[in-house]
């Protein structure tokens, strides 16, 4: 088992749709604040992940509609790297989840703009010019994990775990409390699993 860093580094991989990721994400934004690590976003896809699967009608078109901006965010990272991809996901998260903007085209359009990109890079909505970039980085994210789990996906220092789900975000020292039983829990080699049903919904403020 690899042992945490001085400075770990923690890799948070998201979807730009995901209400957990974005909790997630703005978890780490926090714990950042509180502890000395090495944040970087790194893109997932719930289109990738839930391809086969078995997925009610709402889900389903849900998913199958957020092909092209996780295609965008593909285009992003390969072509500009982690601090643009994750300018252009917090821009593309805020529009999302706080707004509740579901035009995914017309958001990442704008994400483009506020995150200071080409806006040529919306053209990769529609092709598969990135899609095998966009299967690698969401399998560098998954594969450790294993099967049955979905996003957010963490790496601390090439330790990989699914989640937490949060539906609030943690700020403050409480935000770096649940950091470090976090990755406690996540270097004891023979921990897999602690959960509970979902009793609230996302909340993002």
């Amino acid at each position: 088992m690899t042992e945490t860093a001085a400075q770990p580094a923690v890799d948070v991989y998201v979807d730009p749709i995901c209400p957990y990721a974005w909790i997630t994400s703005r978890w780490a934004l926090e714990v950042a604040r509180h502890r000395d690590v090495e944040l970087t976003f790194k893109l997932m896809s719930l289109y990738l992940l839930n391809k086969d699967g078995d997925l009610d009608a709402d889900y389903r078109a849900r998913i199958d509609g957020s092909q092209g901006i996780g295609r965008v965010a593909a285009a992003v990272q390969t072509e500009h790297g982690p601090e643009a991809f994750s300018a252009f996901y917090t821009a593309a998260g805020t529009r999302i989840h706080d707004q509740q903007n579901k035009d995914f085209d017309a958001v990442a359009a704008e994400a483009l703009a506020e995150a200071g990109l080409p806006a040529s890079l919306a053209q990769a909505a529609t092709g598969e010019s990135y899609d095998t970039a966009l299967a690698a980085s969401h399998e560098a994210g998954m594969q450790p994990v294993g099967d049955d789990v979905g996003t957010p996906t963490i790496h601390v220092d090439g330790v990989a775990f699914f989640g937490p789900v949060l539906t609030r975000i943690p700020r403050g020292a409480e935000a770096a409390v649940l950091f470090d039983a976090a990755v406690a829990l996540a270097r004891y080699p023979y921990f897999y699993e602690l959960k509970r049903s979902r009793t609230t919904k996302p909340r993002f403020d």
